[in-house]
């Protein structure tokens, strides 16, 4: 009997160390509150002196072992659940009592940023550029800013546009087994903060410029129209800012919010809109910069608009929009766009979209908007409904963008734009993909045009060479993979660069390759290269990956300075034409190349004519 307990006593002190041990991880990971983290920890220091003190007094046996740690484990499960983190703005630097800039004046009031740690750059963050689109002005024109009469401090990033999220332990694990670029830091216990009301920009600036007015890019970011921040750490402007060209980025109305069409909201508009209220606040923040980035030292006659996926095919959105005219004079687009006759992704027909404005009024029940208004945000936002896209709604946009450009009414004077090369994998890693179902899983964006592209892509030829054809998962799938990738984001580059050269305008087209620890050569691992932020990602790059960076801000800095990316030193990049259809591959290695979906892009050309 005596061993009996001898054995319970040391089971029972295992188990709480391991579950002691397993609960501080599970506390990390889900970003919980470090007053759990004392609690927890405070917890096991009890439940062991209890156990002391039976075996002492010799009243430890198995039940006491059996109940002790059930309730060692209940009590650790509702510290959990009480101390899971909160909801916080993220502040614009990481470290502490930052030194404030001095006071900037802009329409709406006087305000004050704050400088990086090592005084270069400036940061305002959180700047209000319409009036929050809550209650009565949900899913209306966003509406100009109120003006304020104290300095406003914008040292805090403002909130994220309404989107769903993942809970904090399954971002940390994706980033575990995904990105591998999990970092452990007690400084981020908490979430970001989200609301309805996120319409703020924030800007970063040399510090205490006083010189000739700099260029501006005008980031829009991506995320499907339906996720996404303005300030996550891939785009954020300090490094551009360092280079003389000021960087603004800023939230917009996301999803059921952005992009759901109802044709009594659209008889309610002055402008007989609907569909598109995410375009159209991102036309209030462009004009709200054209208008107050003098005032940071910005020139607002030398603006880039600049985006990525669903943000590039924005960027392509405002370049045919009639409400952008002279607002900006060029265009940076990464991996998307709406030009084709058929947009693969991200535009939609008003119909489609009303459809879909019908369902969201049936899931919640409610007979008209005043009622919709009504239901709360958080709720909203889990909508089963799929909004995700523009529309021609007459007002923001009010052509297939592809007729624009055929009429050369848009606006951007050159661009500069391009794709990566496994673009499409992340997107089909669900896919089951044999050469029996090949042909069936490529109909759905090539119609009967897809035994041709699958003669040029057959599924059992791939080869990991200078091809750039790639493996996601077992031949058929790579070859799955390589055409998506051309059909859902290179091939809008294509067009778009055609229409482009067309009208004399220049262009340059890049195609991104270079692998690495962390997004690679997927779809959006460009930028933390292109935007300066590898430094963010201690571990992820190395000094090629630096030397990459290096030269591709040249390019996208001195495209914004002058509309031509070949100064300082970087690889010359000439403009780009049909005929040659040369690539400038971003690598070790930088140098032009035939365009891999070059005879591909023919067939995509002959789909979207039928």
């Amino acid at each position: 009997m005596e061993k009996n307990n001898t054995n319970h006593t040391k089971a029972f002190t295992i188990s709480l160390i391991v579950i002691t041990v397993l609960y501080l991880v599970l506390l990390e990971l889900s970003k919980n509150i470090l007053i759990g983290w004392g609690i927890g920890i405070l917890l096991a220091v009890l439940f062991f002196c209890l156990r002391f003190f039976l075996i002492k007094n010799e009243h430890w046996n198995r039940e006491y072992f059996v109940k002790g740690s059930l309730l060692f484990i209940a009590l650790l499960l509702v510290n959990y659940l009480v101390t899971g983190p909160r909801e916080e703005l993220t502040p614009a630097v990481d470290y502490k009592n930052p030194e404030v800039t001095g006071v900037v004046h802009v329409a709406q009031g006087d305000l004050t940023g704050v400088y990086t740690e090592d005084h270069q750059v400036a940061i305002y963050a959180g700047i209000p550029y319409a009036k929050p689109p809550v209650d009565a002005l949900r899913w209306k024109e966003p509406q100009p800013a109120e003006n304020w009469n104290e300095v406003k401090k914008c040292d805090t990033f403002a909130p994220m546009a309404m989107q769903p999220v993942s809970s904090p332990l399954y971002s940390s694990l994706a980033s575990i087994i995904g990105t591998h670029d999990y970092r452990f830091s007690l400084k981020d216990q908490y979430k970001e903060a989200m609301s309805e009301d996120c319409l703020y920009l924030n800007i970063f600036a040399p510090a205490d410029y006083e010189g000739e007015p700099l260029p501006v890019i005008f980031f829009i970011h991506g995320g499907s129209l339906t996720t996404g921040r303005s300030y996550y750490t891939e785009y954020r402007g300090e490094s551009f800012a360092k280079k003389g060209v000021i960087l603004v980025n800023f939230a917009y109305r996301l999803g059921v919010f952005g992009y759901m069409a109802n044709e009594a909201l659209a008889a309610e508009s002055p402008n007989g809109t609907t569909g598109d209220y995410g375009l159209l606040d991102q036309i209030m923040a462009l004009k709200w910069v054209h208008e107050n980035i003098g005032a940071f030292g910005g020139d607002p006659d030398n603006i880039t608009i600049a985006g990525e996926s669903a943000g590039s095919s924005s960027v392509n959105a405002l370049c045919v929009s009639p409400l952008t005219e002279g607002l900006f004079v060029r265009a940076i687009a990464e991996s998307s766009g709406i030009a084709a006759k058929k947009p693969y992704h991200t535009f939609r027909d008003m119909q489609e979209a009303l459809d879909e404005g019908q369902i969201v009024m049936n899931e919640f029940k409610v007979k008209n908007i005043s009622d919709l208004r009504k239901v709360n945000a958080r709720k909203l936002v889990n909508t089963k409904s799929v909004n995700d896209s523009m529309c021609i709604d007459g007002y923001a946009i009010t052509e297939q963008p592809y007729l624009t450009y055929e009429k050369g009414k848009n606006h951007e004077k050159a661009l500069l734009n391009g794709s990566n090369l496994k673009e499409a994998d992340a997107f089909l890693l669900d896919r089951k993909v044999t050469s029996e179902n090949y042909k069936e899983e490529l109909e759905p964006i090539l119609g009967s045009y897809t035994s041709e592209a699958a003669a040029i892509v057959p599924p059992e030829s791939i080869k990991r060479d200078k091809t750039f054809i790639v493996d996601a998962g077992g031949e058929a799938k790579g070859s799955l993979s390589y055409v998506y990738s051309d059909a859902w984001f290179s091939y809008s580059h294509y067009v778009w660069s055609r229409y482009m050269e067309q009208q004399g305008r220049p262009v340059y087209q890049y195609f991104f390759t270079k692998t690495n620890k962390y997004l690679s050569n997927n779809h959006a691992g460009e930028m933390v290269y292109a935007y300066g932020n590898l430094w963010r990602h201690p571990g992820m790059y190395n000094k090629k990956d630096e030397a990459l960076s290096e030269i591709m801000q040249t390019y996208w800095t001195n495209f914004a300075k002058t509309g031509d990316p070949n100064k300082g030193g970087a690889p010359y990049w000439p403009q780009w034409n049909s005929e040659e259809d040369l690539l400038l591959e971003l690598n070790d290695e930088i140098g032009l190349i035939e365009n891999p979906y070059h005879e591909l892009n023919k067939v995509i050309d002959k789909y979207q004519d039928e």
